[in-house]
């Protein structure tokens, strides 16, 4: 028998393990150093222009959410602050598979991709219209699209190629089994629900502090549930509607508003704690799997109507662009494998297809003020910036300022938590430059001085004083000499606290 060619990456690696990501533990999450998966996602993304990879077939229409249940016991998102408030969205529905050519009736799973543009930032859900997905870790989603594609050699969609995959890949018999049942193929866009699918997270705020104790997070489940009814096609009235009209689904939803009948959605969300979690019998950040309503039943949030058709299918829906790391706060993460892979994969998608710069297309541009440090690319639109600052942190006033209070309480993942760690807390960064400065001549350490201020004088002197400090607390001798160079009297008396070891 002749041996399996052997799998590598594109630079020659061989590749040990093509089935499991790399992470934290068991439960997640991925872990950055997964090289494999990395350039298995960012190739994958790159492997179709100018379409979408994925769901490249597709109609969308703006409209509104407005709550009508209170769920700021859970989440201190703006958008949930207050019974009857209203937030613009933004909801393209698609198929998966296809190609922008293909048709709407086709047996496949359905987008429901959501843009909430809210007073906090925008928030997108990306998902579809089944609550689970054929996999469970992100180092098999190339494969599995490339299943759904057209066969290398002949280019006809290969049935052979999904049902190996399929076969090979147990954990895909759950969203199989839903895919070829009578929910297989939606009558329409109106007549289907639509889930979040991942787990995410749900985060409040007790009090106006920034205690970690009065912030509480509990896992989250979205659901859309029509309130058109559910309808569906048959294989023959499918087959019959992809020949007579492709686009089916695409004139229904258009023609549906521009009529004033306008398609609303019952927002939902199911609540597990974390205790919960832990004692949960199989994995609840498991993309395959639901969580049974009748242990944690659905609690109403809103009502979602959708009450504009698009002006500009190119401007307003083609180059919309949607990432499940557009979260607001109040709304974060799991340990969800696929949604930690897709929280770099979809974002790294619109750059490629759409530029840098994509937030700033009028479809996907905040309606709250944007402030940030990202300059230049293509489309760079507006001032660029102007003449602000293009790094952080800065001494200039005005400027953006990171706020603690947007703080999200740590991800717990069992001996380790997920959290900003400050690298800076009980390093010492002075002992080891004044020693090196110590192994110096003297001849040396006054050439050291010398190039430092021909540098230094050229800042501003209430920066030549910060950085002073730095030099001192190394070694009071290398801070007496770039003081001196730059004619800076320094006050004896304060040279002992001044040259303390500690950090700033």
């Amino acid at each position: 028998m002749t041996e399996p060619q052997k799998l590598t990456t594109a630079d020659g690696i061989p590749i040990a393990d093509n089935q499991n990501s790399l992470t934290a533990g068991p439960r997640g999450p991925v872990l950055m150093q997964d090289f494999h998966l990395m350039e298995k996602l960012a190739h994958f993304n790159r492997e179709r222009i100018p379409e979408r990879v994925v769901h490249a077939k597709g109609a969308a229409a703006f409209g509104t959410f407005t709550v009508t249940n209170d769920i700021t016991r859970y989440s201190k998102a703006k958008l949930f602050s207050e019974i009857g408030k209203k937030t613009e969205v933004l909801l393209r529905f698609s198929t998966v598979g296809g190609e922008k050519g293909s048709a709407d009736a086709e047996r496949d799973p359905r987008g429901f991709a959501i843009k909430f543009y809210t007073e906090e930032g925008n928030w997108d859900i990306t998902g579809n219209n089944t609550p689970i997905f054929f996999i469970r870790d992100p180092l098999k989603f190339p494969d599995f699209i490339h299943t759904q594609k057209r066969n290398p050699q002949t280019n006809c969609k290969d049935h052979n190629a999904r049902w190996d995959f399929w076969s090979l890949s147990p954990e895909s018999l759950h969203q199989v089994t839903i895919l070829f049942s009578d929910r297989g193929i939606p009558k329409t866009y109106r007549h289907m629900d639509g889930f979040g699918s991942h787990t995410f997270s749900l985060i409040n705020d007790q009090g106006d502090t920034l205690s970690e104790s009065l912030r509480e997070r509990v896992w989250c489940k979205f659901h859309f549930k029509t309130l058109q009814g559910h309808q569906t096609l048959t294989e023959q009235e499918s087959a019959k509607l992809k020949g007579e009209d492709p686009d089916h689904a695409t004139h229904d939803l258009f023609e549906a508003i521009a009529q004033g009948d306008y398609p609303k959605w019952r927002m939902c969300i199911q609540v597990m704690s974390e205790e919960q979690a832990a004692k949960h019998p199989d994995n609840p950040f498991d993309l395959t799997k639901v969580w049974k309503h009748s242990d944690y039943p659905l609690i109403e949030v809103g009502i979602l109507e959708l009450n504009r058709n698009p002006e500009n299918y190119f401007a307003q829906v083609e180059q919309a662009a949607f990432s499940p790391s557009a979260v607001v706060p109040g709304v974060s993460f799991s340990p969800d494998k696929m949604l930690q892979a897709r929280i770099m994969s979809y974002p790294d998608a619109q750059r490629y297809r759409l530029g840098g710069n994509y937030q700033q297309l009028p479809v996907n541009q905040p309606k709250c003020p944007v402030m940030h440090y990202q300059r230049d690319g293509f489309m760079a639109l507006g001032n660029n910036g102007g003449s602000t600052p293009n790094y952080e942190p800065n001494s200039a006033e005005s400027t953006p300022k990171q706020n603690p209070a947007y703080a999200e309480p740590p991800m717990h993942l069992g001996d380790v938590a997920a959290d900003r760690y400050d690298h800076r807390q009980g390093n010492d960064d002075y002992t080891q430059a004044g020693n090196l400065y110590r192994l110096m001549t003297p001849e040396q350490q006054e050439r050291l001085a010398q190039n430092i201020v021909g540098s230094l004088s050229q800042a501003r002197q209430d920066i030549q004083m910060r950085q002073l400090c730095h030099f001192f607390r190394a070694d009071v001798s290398y801070g007496r000499r770039v003081a001196e160079g730059l004619g800076i009297s320094i006050d004896p008396s304060m040279l002992p606290a001044i040259a303390q070891p500690v950090s700033i």
